[in-house]
């Protein structure tokens, strides 16, 4: 297969309803051949939203994302089934295959129905400065010249990917999540939440495997304009299990929550 093209202008170009090829901006840190979580992510919400029959009046309330495998990049077609049907809740699952293989990744997603205008919404708590006043910092060393960390823009109000400890910090979509289709609120809290754990990391890169098989976002609202802010912080076991969470924001307050489970070990 030839290689991703380096000069694209989106993470995904569709190849069919369900079938799509990654693009080199989907590209991770750790390996040539494999995609950032973010991206694959972002796809599988959109297919879950836009599921033959799915009810307009329902939104997602939390996503849960299995990563069974390193996502290649190669094209991944798209599945999606309805596991359960109610009157106000409704539980649909997405999974991503590569061609002539087994699922690599997996999406759990509980939908709720919604009634606009029923309640006056409650604060979930204070803004985060506004990524106006944050600072640009570097990438960690990554041996390729496009991927994830090119198409990304980060904006760090307190800490930086260089940094131990918790951060604070805005992102934003340099490229749409596919090419020539507009790009959802979803999509844009997807695409950064898998970050979580990267921001906010406690162990130098270089002398520790952090691996993630796992992350959920709860959601009480979308986002509003196309900055996510991911507050960050990550705890580790002495026997090497971690969490990363962080809580979501955009630049009107709270608007969920992301948590990573983490296997921690030093590299041999």
């Amino acid at each position: 297969m030839s290689e991703p093209s380096s000069t694209a202008e989106a993470f995904f170009e569709r190849l069919a309803e369900d079938r799509f090829v990654p693009t080199a901006c989907t590209r991770g840190p750790w390996s040539p051949d494999t995609q950032h979580a973010g991206p694959p992510a972002a796809l599988l919400g959109r297919a879950v939203q836009d599921r033959a029959g799915a009810r307009e009046d329902m939104r997602l309330a939390r996503i849960t994302f299995d990563i069974l495998r390193p996502v290649p990049i190669r094209p991944l077609t798209v599945e999606t089934r309805l596991l359960r049907q109610g009157r106000s809740v409704e539980l649909v699952q997405a999974s991503l295959r590569p061609d002539g293989e087994d699922e690599v990744m997996r999406a759990t997603a509980l939908r709720i129905r919604t009634e606009p205008g029923l309640l006056a919404p409650v604060a979930a708590g204070p803004a985060v400065p506004a990524p106006d006043s944050a600072q640009q910092e570097p990438f960690y060393p990554v041996p390729w010249d496009v991927g994830y960390h090119t198409a990304m823009e980060c904006r760090f109000v307190a800490g930086s990917f260089l940094d131990r400890g918790p951060a604070t910090c805005w992102m934003r979509m340099r490229v749409p999540l596919v090419a020539a289709e507009k790009t959802t609120p979803l999509e844009r809290v997807l695409v950064a939440a898998d970050s979580g754990n990267g921001v906010s990391n406690v162990l130098d890169f270089g002398s520790h495997v952090f691996v993630n098989p796992d992350l959920t976002v709860h959601l009480h609202r979308l986002p509003i304009g196309e900055w996510v802010c991911l507050d960050a912080s990550t705890s580790i076991d002495d026997a090497g299990l971690g969490m990363a969470e962080a809580a979501l924001h955009d630049e009107q307050g709270r608007i969920g929550r992301s948590v990573q489970s983490l296997f921690v070990a030093q590299r041999s």
